[in-house]
């Protein structure tokens, strides 16, 4: 047995998680075979010029694994030439019913070849740190949502991301401009997914004289959204105008709404009847993201909303197959009654 550690002085991968992948792929290269015994210690730091605790913790991690085992007096030997599971961090912003279909689907699609460690950091960057700070090194992939808006949020949240070897890194739902590299990526372009999925549907937004969009102030949700939502009324000249909350409208009759919350929707829907109106023909209403809820609800509400399922299985695919590709994810207009 001829094992050769290979070593990059210059990159972010911490030295001990460069010690475990040098190992997994002499592995995968027939290079190391079961029961190939594993320089020591002692051996190994002295060679490389390495401390004595980096090569220790780069063997628990591989013991952790099950790809070695040691032998008290003799030394670490290879147990298994394939690694139990890879370990996976997922970090989302909350667990809404369309981020547990994303999770699902990811989970699903991985299958028994990772553990998938879930936490959510609430959209409060201070979570996410504690998270990240106890996380990085320890996970083959880290899966994170980067929703944060505020400019000190960002700069803190880039920081952390910098830190993490950009193949280890994909970014779910939603793109973070500032950060740069070959990471991958499946995300959601707000601004030019409502606008395409709204221009879909300029047939049925014809009748009505005025869109609404109800963003909420007390939420995080895209700003890309607004803009996306004034260039859609820009370009087909139709009157629009942004509340905050659906109960600050009190007349709806001859408008389109866009809704992103679910209490909003059901705001919309029980004024439309204490007013006598009909959902679709006087009153139009739009509901971000898709829920089976909303397929029966008022003889079934229209959405814009991008296929989170889609979006759990094509992150996990991209973990399997190895692949940094950035892929924006399917997003639409689907047509029910309400519009």
């Amino acid at each position: 047995m001829s094992f050769t550690l290979h070593l990059d002085h210059d990159a972010k991968t911490p030295k001990y998680k460069q010690i475990v992948k040098s190992v997994i792929s002499s592995i995968e290269r027939g290079v190391l075979k079961q029961d190939d015994q594993l320089p020591s210690i002692n051996e190994l730091s002295e060679e490389y010029y390495l401390a004595r605790d980096t090569v220790e913790k780069a063997y628990k991690e591989l013991k952790a694994l099950g790809v070695i085992d040691s032998v008290r007096g003799k030394g670490f030997y290879i147990l298994n030439e394939k690694p139990k599971q890879m370990r996976v961090l997922l970090v989302m912003n909350k667990l809404s019913a369309y981020k547990k279909a994303v999770y699902e689907a990811f989970v699903s699609t991985l299958g028994d070849r990772a553990a998938v460690t879930l936490h959510i950091h609430h959209g409060n960057v201070r979570v996410f740190d504690d998270i990240m700070k106890e996380s990085i090194g320890h996970y083959h992939y880290y899966v994170i949502m980067p929703h944060f808006y505020d400019e000190a949020d960002r700069v803190s949240v880039l920081s952390m991301l910098k830190k993490i070897d950009p193949k280890e890194l994909i970014l779910l739902d939603r793109e973070f401009s500032d950060f740069s590299g070959e990471y991958a990526s499946v995300y959601q372009d707000f601004t030019d997914d409502i606008y395409g999925a709204l221009q879909s549907g300029i047939d049925l937004l014809s009748k009505y004289e005025e869109m609404v969009l109800v963003f909420p102030q007390d939420v995080k949700y895209p700003p890309e959204i607004v803009r996306g939502f004034r260039n859609f009324c820009a370009h087909y000249h139709k009157q629009g105008r942004i509340i905050g909350k659906a109960s600050d409208d009190e007349v709806l009759k001859g408008r389109a709404y866009i809704v992103l919350e679910d209490s909003d929707l059901a705001e919309l829907v029980k004024k439309t009847r204490l007013q006598s109106l009909v959902l679709g023909e006087e009153v139009g209403i739009v509901s971000f993201n898709d829920t089976p809820l909303k397929e029966v609800l008022a003889n079934g509400i229209t959405v814009i909303s991008t296929n989170h399922s889609q979006m759990g299985r094509t992150a996990a695919e991209l973990i399997l197959k190895g692949k940094v590709m950035n892929l924006k994810n399917p997003f639409g207009l689907i047509r029910r009654g309400s519009l």
